[in-house]
């Protein structure tokens, strides 16, 4: 293969790669989600089956807390009064937990996914 040939291959791959960035980031679920009071706000959500999951986070207490589930395998510690985003990987049908792990006993939430 010449090297004109070679580039252009390359920079098609590259555009190739990037296009499919684009439509994995697309596809992905959005949650929003709040947490005040040592309480997640809704408790609950919902997501499809098989699509990754962003969930946008809003600690609304002054104090950090730690957004952890060990059936997602994500932990997140989020700042008091901060946002954060917790990107998950996309899930087979169930319920996940999810809690604040320095409240760990009060503050539960779960995403069942469909």
């Amino acid at each position: 293969m010449s090297f004109p040939k070679l580039t252009l291959f390359a920079a098609l791959a590259l555009v190739s790669l990037a296009a499919a960035g684009t439509a994995n980031a697309q596809s992905a679920t959005e949650i929003q989600l709040s947490y005040k009071d040592k309480k997640f706000d809704p408790a609950e959500v919902n997501a499809p089956a098989n699509t990754p999951i962003v969930i946008k986070l809003k600690n609304l207490d002054a104090k950090a807390m730690e957004f952890e589930s060990k059936t997602l395998k994500v932990e997140k510690v989020v700042a008091g009064s901060s946002d954060a985003t917790i990107n998950v990987r996309a899930q087979k049908p169930g319920r996940y937990e999810f809690f604040d792990e320095y409240n760990e006993k009060v503050a539960r939430g779960a995403l069942v996914v469909k």
